[in-house]
């Protein structure tokens, strides 16, 4: 295990040597980043999980993870995203799923946002045009912290799918197209695909990080994990109880940008994991072949089959 996690590492420090990244508390040399990305890295595929997996996220909810995906715990997946020059709101933040399959170039940041019970009833009343409005500011807002980190500035063009609530199941659906300040219309963007789980005692949230080149056909994972999560049965939403539990001090319109995000100290579109730079996971495992995926997908040795493979 630790032969194939290192060669991924060093496959990172070449790619990303390239590149030039600024993060908060970030190693004061370049070598000492390095040094940190490796080590990251490797401490990640140590401890994460392959799928088929029965995951528990925290005390909340099951997510079943398909095969193909990798999962990185907590401790084990903040260290990655920081040592790439992201910031992680630590009470938050569950873990990271990687595709590993071998077209895969997504991930997907899973937080949990204990705030209380959401109620929905905004959703059917709510204007596409008038959210992307919000939106938009929340971004312009946002980039006064992102200048002030040495980040890019942002800015939203539009809606890749505008807000999609579904009732029944309680979960949420949205994306938007992003972009540097300034930039060329014509460049690759990157995009968050924002999924949300509601609970009785508040929501996760499943972030897809993709590119506007492939997120047709990565938005996919995204929606599959999403049906992946199923709540412990007392902490489903309809378990809710209006005499004893807490309600949010925001409604589901909060989620689509706006109140939530700047209330919990986040970018309005999940901006502080900064896409460029966790992409470089994705390169390097690229560069590095095919044995790479095979490690990811090697199932659990099964001892009851005469230790076969």
């Amino acid at each position: 295990m630790r032969k194939f996690v290192a060669a991924v590492g060093v496959i990172l420090l070449v790619i990303l040597g390239t590149q030039s990244c600024f993060s908060q508390g970030a190693p004061s040399s370049e070598a000492a980043r390095k040094a940190e990305l490796a080590a990251a890295w490797q401490a990640a595929g140590n401890a994460g999980t392959a799928g088929p997996a029965d995951l528990p996220l925290i005390d909340q909810a099951t997510l079943k993870l398909p095969a193909g995906d990798f999962f990185l715990p907590k401790a084990e997946g903040m260290r990655v995203m920081r040592a790439l020059g992201n910031t992680v709101h630590d009470p938050n933040f569950v873990g990271l799923v990687l595709g590993t399959r071998q077209n895969d170039r997504w991930l997907v940041v899973i937080t949990y946002i204990k705030e209380g019970y959401i109620k929905d009833d905004a959703a059917k009343d709510w204007n596409a045009d008038d959210l992307l409005k919000n939106l938009k500011e929340g971004v312009d807002e946002s980039n006064k912290d992102r200048a002030a980190r040495g980040f890019p500035e942002m800015e939203v063009i539009g809606w890749i799918e505008s807000p999609n609530y579904d009732a029944a199941s309680h979960r949420l659906v949205w994306s938007v197209l992003g972009k540097d300040k300034g930039a060329p219309d014509d460049v690759r963007k990157d995009v968050n695909y924002n999924t949300y789980a509601l609970g009785r005692e508040g929501y996760f949230s499943l972030n897809l990080l993709s590119d506007s080149t492939r997120i047709a056909t990565d938005k996919s994972a995204a929606h599959e994990l999403l049906a992946n999560l199923t709540y412990q049965s007392d902490k489903r939403y309809e378990d809710f109880n209006a005499s004893t539990d807490r309600i949010a001090e925001y409604g589901l319109l909060a989620l689509v940008g706006g109140v939530a995000a700047k209330k919990l100290g986040l970018f309005a579109l999940a901006l502080a994991f900064v896409l460029k730079f966790a992409k470089v996971i994705f390169v390097g495992a690229a560069v590095f072949g095919t044995g790479v995926v095979k490690f990811f997908r090697r199932k659990p040795r099964d001892d009851s089959a005469g230790g076969a493979a």
